[in-house]
């Protein structure tokens, strides 16, 4: 069984975006392809962010025997699509909600940890030469309508109790340094993140995971996954491997025949990018565009987008619930109409480059890392909420120190910590998500 159309799961199908045409190629020896029947100490489900630093992180710093495989190339899943927002926290639970769930404290050390893994994707990019295209300082939350101004103020006054001076700019000085909208009532500048170019980012961990001495596997599909002599033996169309331990990285691709212990508590949801043509000096005046930094609006059913350093505009939002080519052309329509009306001094300029992808949510709306309990040996970090940037490859550097033995259960966060819950009646995964999606718009109005 698939949530969505075969076409969202298959590598065959081009993704189409802006990504793919601007970053180099991986380059030779880096993806080795169909893997063989071989036998190794971790085998990781996932070539993506967490995937891909784990590997790295688990070769170079413990010299382990990994193997890595993906079904597709190596960040073809949402580390190859996402917007490029390196920012904060990765989870779908307000400040208020992170503080009354798991207390003050540990919503702090999430909250702290996550201004590390920014740190940590700069640092990791400047170690291993990896060419981002950072831009910006910080991201800036925009009020899509007058009344949510108030909730921006609680935000600041909030994220400075848990230790980050966010800034408030009202609509009037919003629309003389940064940019005017019809959906701008002002911002918070939140002034940890910065937007990078996402595939670059998966492609630089892949040669920095090889160059360590991971085997990195492409084509790998995982089709079956076995016992045998205590080892895990996860089979793909090429060959078997075996390992005493497995992380799984699949996140909003994960596979629902994957492992009957973590596949029916993950919700898949789409969401899908537009990118524009280069704006001109004047287009971008028509807008007092005048920043770099990414911007994400209020709305449930968010609006995310930035200005590229081409000067191309990304707009993103949230999806379909089918995955069909069908329902991916009216999903782009949509974007293209509601570009022009946010934003109306634009309306005329064309799109490029648009695609789609699967971001990874769960009932408790936080990210979940940790090693099954009922599958010891079975190590997983997954469900970044759409914003798994800097999370997913700091995580993937946190399992590798687990499986290590320098880090254990409780170096993860609380907000972290654990399996995600189980849903009730798995089979019914796709109503609730249309129930919530129907609540999210009418309260977005």
């Amino acid at each position: 069984m698939t949530w969505y159309h075969p076409g969202i799961y298959d590598p065959a199908v081009p993704v189409g975006s802006y990504w793919e045409d601007e970053a180099p190629p991986l380059g030779d020896g880096v993806d080795l392809g169909p893997v063989r029947d071989e036998t190794c100490d971790v085998a990781i489900i996932g070539g993506g962010y967490t995937g891909l630093s784990c590997a790295l992180h688990l070769a170079r710093d413990f010299n382990a025997d990994v193997r890595l495989l993906e079904a597709g190339p190596l960040g073809w899943g949402a580390s190859g699509r996402n917007g490029g927002f390196c920012t904060l926290p990765p989870a779908a639970l307000s400040l208020n909600e992170l503080i009354s769930r798991y207390g003050e404290d540990e919503a702090r050390r999430f909250i702290a940890s996550q201004v590390e893994a920014v740190g940590f994707v700069r640092d990791l990019a400047r170690d291993e030469n990896i060419g981002i295209h950072p831009q910006g300082e910080g991201e800036m939350h925009v009020a899509h309508t007058p009344s949510r101004w108030r909730h921006l103020e609680h935000e600041r006054d909030l994220l400075a109790h848990l230790g980050i001076a966010a800034r408030l700019f009202p609509r009037e000085e919003v629309a003389e340094k940064f940019y005017d909208s019809t959906e701008q009532f002002g911002a918070l500048l939140n002034p940890v993140g910065f937007g990078l170019q996402p595939l670059r980012l998966a492609r630089g961990l892949a040669v920095a995971a090889g160059r360590a001495g991971a085997n990195l596997h492409g084509a790998s599909p995982v089709i079956r996954w076995e016992r045998a002599g205590g080892l895990h033996r996860l089979v793909t169309p090429s060959g078997t491997v075996s390992a005493r331990r497995v992380v799984v990285a699949t996140n909003g691709f994960t596979q629902e025949s994957l492992h009957p212990d973590l596949s029916p508590r993950l919700i898949p949801v789409m969401s899908n990018i537009v990118v524009t043509r280069p704006l001109t000096e004047v287009e971008l005046a028509a807008q007092n565009w005048r920043t770099q930094t990414p911007c994400a609006n209020t709305r449930n059913l968010l609006f995310y987008y930035r200005l590229l350093p081409d000067r191309r505009f990304l707009f993103g939002a949230r999806g379909d619930l089918t995955g069909k080519p069908a329902d991916a052309r009216r999903m782009r329509a949509f974007m293209e109409r509601r570009l022009g009306q946010v934003f109306p001094g634009w309306a005329h300029v064309p799109v490029t480059h648009n695609w789609r992808g699967l971001v990874c949510m769960t009932l408790r709306r936080a990210p979940s890392i940790g090693e099954l309990e009922d599958d010891p040996g079975v190590f997983f970090a997954l469900a970044w909420h759409g914003n798994g940037v800097a999370a997913a490859p700091w995580a993937g550097r946190l399992l590798a120190r687990l499986i290590g033995g320098t880090a254990e259960n409780a170096s993860i966060p609380a907000v972290f910590r654990g399996s995600p819950a189980r849903i009730p009646f798995p089979s019914l995964r796709r109503w609730y998500l249309r129930g919530a999606l129907g609540y999210y718009r009418l309260t977005d109005l």
